[in-house]
């Protein structure tokens, strides 16, 4: 049972619209094909009755409206009142499932509480409701008071509820107290649908409910990208992988493939982030960064595991960097469809090395732009060499530099000023070249692109187009910063002169 839309919602700041919840619901059934779906709580507010009732709309159209499940209260019959009014079927009755929480939150006995949880009970089964029920705190209930929540228990059984879940509400339990409580549970009640339920609070929820399905429990509950309240509850991509990988004998039905998808589109509604490092899918867990496990890759698989990209309808990439190695630039040249000599992939592989030594990500993007600039130096001889720049650009004076330049092997300085960085190092570069008697081209068009789907702090490149008494011609320069690139194509254009 997904509750992405119900307990996934009390992420802190964020809420779905009504055709948000719709479009989630569809997916979640149609594409995912989940069992049920928890989508609101009752009497919260018009935009929760209003969504409701069109996810069930739609529900009945496909003949779905039993899977779609709504949290109630033990409020008189108002919850089943609106429940009926949206037309959803199934309830998921919120009743206390420790002392502690009866007595202190509702200051009734446990036999007023169940005298008032039977009342509810019939009044959904007249009204041609379902009830499953919630024991809220069940897992404090099992630390503190196990005899009410076995008292709670042998009043259930006699009691026409579908499911009993069983919430780790506050987070509380190891995978050790998950098993010893579940089994317990199900070996005193086999003849009970129990449902589990966990949050994230220690990072363990997707142990607590694999140790969940061990012990007998028939259902556990999920959300898109582990949503819920305080550290969340349990991821559905993570669980669905460790169940279909570490307990083959269970089944489940999810389609892997939509899982990845389902998720993005999620996060882009809820904004809620996903970690890249998130199991199955955060946008890195794929990659491979050293270059060791992309040379494992290409021999005999040596860095694969289960968790194939495939699966979740991705594909495996190799991460571009100082640490890559010639065998991740290797896979990704492979996947241009380009072949480079050994002489040639030395010199991208150092050039990414480089890149990687200033920013932080050099991308799969960047890389057509690293190997046309690698491939295409000039052949001419490099007679002139920029030794070195300052540029400084200080408020309310204009950008400055100090160029030092190399003239078959002599050196050169001078400074010049200009409206920005790039202008100040070609004034420069002109009174240098005016004093010696060498006149420059003049500088007809500039442009600055970065590769398309990559970042502007990993690579850009410059086109300058320069025009003299003899011919008009284009240089470019790449790097990670555009004055730079812009004074790497300058500097071709120095050496074509």
């Amino acid at each position: 049972m997904d509750t992405t839309l119900r307990d996934g919602e009390q992420t802190s700041g964020m809420s779905f619209s009504e055709d948000e919840k719709l479009t989630i619901s569809k997916l979640l059934l149609k594409e995912l094909k989940v069992d049920r779906i928890e989508v609101a709580s009752a009497r919260v507010s018009s935009g929760e009755f209003n969504a409701v009732k069109k996810i069930v709309d739609w529900a009945k159209t496909e003949k779905l409206e039993n899977k779609i499940e709504i949290l109630t209260f033990i409020d008189n019959g108002i919850s089943v009142e609106w429940i009926k009014k949206t037309g959803a079927k199934v309830q998921n009755l919120l009743a206390k499932g420790s002392i502690n929480h009866l007595k202190h939150q509702l200051k009734k006995t446990p036999k007023d509480h169940f005298n008032d949880i039977e009342i509810i009970i019939k009044n959904a089964t007249r009204n041609n409701i379902k009830t499953n029920i919630y024991l809220e705190d069940w897992s404090n209930g099992m630390k503190d008071s196990k005899d009410y929540v076995f008292n709670f228990l042998n009043f259930l059984k006699n009691q026409p509820v579908e499911r009993v879940l069983l919430p780790d509400t506050l987070g509380v339990l190891n995978p050790f107290e998950s098993s010893e409580f579940l089994m317990e549970i199900n070996k005193n009640y086999p003849n009970i649908h129990f449902d589990f339920h966990a949050h994230n609070d220690y990072d363990l929820s997707v142990a607590n409910t694999l140790e969940s399905i061990k012990a007998g429990c028939n259902g556990i509950h999920t959300t898109i990208n582990g949503m819920g309240e305080r550290a969340g509850n349990t991821p559905m991509a993570s669980i669905v992988a460790a169940v279909k990988d570490f307990l083959p004998k269970f089944k489940i039905d999810i389609n892997e493939e939509a899982l990845y998808n389902v998720s993005k589109l999620v996060s882009t509604f809820s904004g809620f982030r996903i970690p890249p490092n998130k199991p199955v899918v955060g946008e890195y867990v794929f990659t491979q960064t050293a270059g060791i496990h992309a040379d494992g890759d290409s021999k005999k698989n040596l860095y694969y595991n289960n968790l194939l990209p495939e699966r979740f309808g991705r594909k495996r990439k190799y991460a571009l960097g100082k640490t890559s190695g010639k065998a991740n630039i290797k896979k990704n040249i492979d996947e241009l469809g380009l072949k480079l000599s050994d002489e040639n992939l030395k010199k991208v592989t150092q050039k990414i090395i480089e890149l990687g030594d200033k920013k932080e990500r050099v991308t799969a993007e960047d890389l057509p732009y690293i190997i046309s600039d690698v491939l295409n130096k000039p052949s001419i001889i490099e007679k002139i060499k920029i030794k070195s720049y300052f540029l400084q650009h200080q408020k309310n004076n204009k950008p400055s530099a100090d160029i030092k330049i190399v003239i078959n092997g002599k050196t050169y300085s001078e400074r010049g000023v200009g409206d920005g960085q790039f202008d100040a190092f070609m004034n420069a570069l002109k009174k240098l070249y005016k004093k010696n008697g060498y006149k420059l081209p003049v500088l007809t068009d500039y442009s600055v692109t970065i590769p398309p789907g990559s970042n502007s702090d990993a690579l850009c490149e410059t086109f300058i187009t320069w025009k003299n008494s003899k011919k008009e011609f284009i240089t470019k320069g790449l790097d990670s910063d555009q004055t730079v690139s812009a004074i790497k194509a300058t500097e071709k254009m120095l050496n074509i002169i």
